[in-house]
């Protein structure tokens, strides 16, 4: 009987860069949100003013102002940015006034409605938007873009057509030629707070350890240079409890503690034990334990104490920018996209397809900070897209889905929706070569 050798596979290796683009250097909330609007008009208006000269060339660009003193009838061009006024939306001031009621308001995860308005708004003057050339459900507030038209007798501007900054990135110059060789492995909604499946968690490892598998497989896994776990891992949703009396309630809040502290330290132990053999890129989630506000700052040293102290292991915020080997990946845990679909009211228009709407719009997050809450910046808008991005993501999504897009400059990037973990038991593997990307499953049904 002849014995095989066992083959021994070296992991490919990882060339690592974090832009920070999204880290906070110091914090300051006492800043008007209003600045952060005006820092993106600002920095938007010349890619528009680029794309009008070509689209619209024998048309005048006019401000807000200037527009009252044109010749009626006539079409110009105005640039601002959208604001949907919308009745349904959240609203601290509507939770003031109904604060006498007993009982807790179920929260909405739909704001459209039949009497939403639209808005374009410039440094001090707004203006509504009217006619049958737009669809209010295909946009969102935040958004900076041009419209053509002209002025009705009542104030209102009657829209002919309107653009958006489009996708016309700039690869980002590298100093030299780097590897384009391995594959990345994004993973999102691990839950492990409320996830029950966890022989799919210890496959997982196992799968990503090399500990299983034929060659093949194990050949396929030594060619992953990194993990990246795009947010809630500790925990996939949040609690709603209805707080009655002083000791029911410090006693709730003390079990949360509990649980959240031995979630932490079992997600700390499971993290651990994988970067020990592959690269770990953790960011935050909307329920994890990091500030609320975008972008939110990677997890505390303290939070997960094992991994901190692991080379391989890497905290970044949310949303995140970086490269990996000679790609750049950009992409968020998924507010940004979920709130679009809470605003827009498209019910059968997929996360995808407001992911790609994203890139068009130049903007990572526009509905921040109206409806995502937000830090808020008042020279810069950091969410704006200036980098171009090969693979772009949003996790804890309901399902996978992706897409190859031709960028306006001919650039091609991978759109992807990762999965929850938690309930699809699903990965997705890229290859960082030809930007491929397939399901991994780990569901053991």
């Amino acid at each position: 009987m002849e014995i095989h050798s066992p083959v021994a596979y070296n992991r490919e290796s990882l060339e690592f860069e974090d832009f920070k683009k999204f880290e906070l250097s110091s914090k300051n909330f006492e800043e008007q949100y209003s600045s952060i609007y005006v820092a993106r008009l600002t920095a938007l208006r010349y890619h528009l003013l680029q794309k009008v000269k070509v689209k619209w060339a024998q048309y005048e660009v006019v401000t807000l102002s200037e527009l009252c003193e044109k010749n009626e009838g006539n079409d110009y061009i105005i640039i601002g940015t959208l604001y949907k006024h919308q009745e349904l939306k959240p609203s601290i001031l509507r939770e003031l006034s109904e604060e006498l009621q007993i009982t807790t308001q179920t929260p909405r995860t739909n704001y459209a409605a039949f009497k939403d308005l639209i808005f374009l708004e410039g440094e001090t003057l707004r203006i509504k938007l009217v006619g049958s050339h737009m669809n209010i459900q295909n946009v969102v507030t935040g958004i900076v873009c041009a419209v053509l038209g002209h002025e009705l007798n009542s104030g209102e501007f009657y829209v002919v057509d309107w653009c958006f900054p489009g996708c016309n990135l700039k690869p980002i110059a590298l100093n030299k030629p780097l590897k384009q060789c391995g594959k990345i492995l994004l993973i999102s909604g691990l839950d492990l707070a409320n996830n029950t499946q966890s022989l799919s968690l210890n496959l997982f490892s196992e799968w990503i350890s090399g500990m299983i598998g034929c060659t093949e497989v194990q050949r396929e896994v030594a060619s992953i240079v990194c993990i990246i776990i795009a947010g809630n891992s500790v925990r996939g949703s949040i609690e709603v409890y209805n707080h009655k009396e002083y000791f029911i309630t410090k006693a709730h809040n003390e079990a949360i503690f509990k649980e959240a502290a031995a979630v932490t330290y079992k997600l700390d132990n499971f993290l651990a034990s994988i970067a020990q053999c592959c690269p770990i890129i953790l960011m935050p989630g909307e329920f994890d334990p990091s500030c609320h506000a975008l972008p939110q700052q990677s997890l505390h040293p303290c939070i997960l104490p094992q991994c901190s102290r692991l080379k391989r292991f890497y905290g970044v915020t949310n949303p995140w920018c970086g490269r990996i080997n000679s790609r750049i990946i950009a992409g968020s845990s998924g507010q940004p996209i979920l709130d679009i679909m809470n605003v827009s009211g498209l019910a059968n228009t997929s996360p995808l397809t407001w992911l790609e709407c994203t890139l068009d719009w130049k903007h990572y997050a526009p509905t921040a900070p109206d409806t995502v809450p937000a830090y808020p910046y008042s020279k810069i808008d950091p969410f704006i897209i200036t980098e171009y991005p090969d693979i772009y993501f949003a996790g804890n999504m309901d399902k996978y889905d992706t897409k190859l897009v031709t960028a306006n400059e001919g650039q091609t990037i991978r759109v992807i929706c990762i999965p929850k973990f938690s309930e699809t038991q699903t990965a997705v593997l890229v290859d960082l070569q030809d930007l491929r990307s397939q399901p991994v499953s780990f569901s053991i049904n």
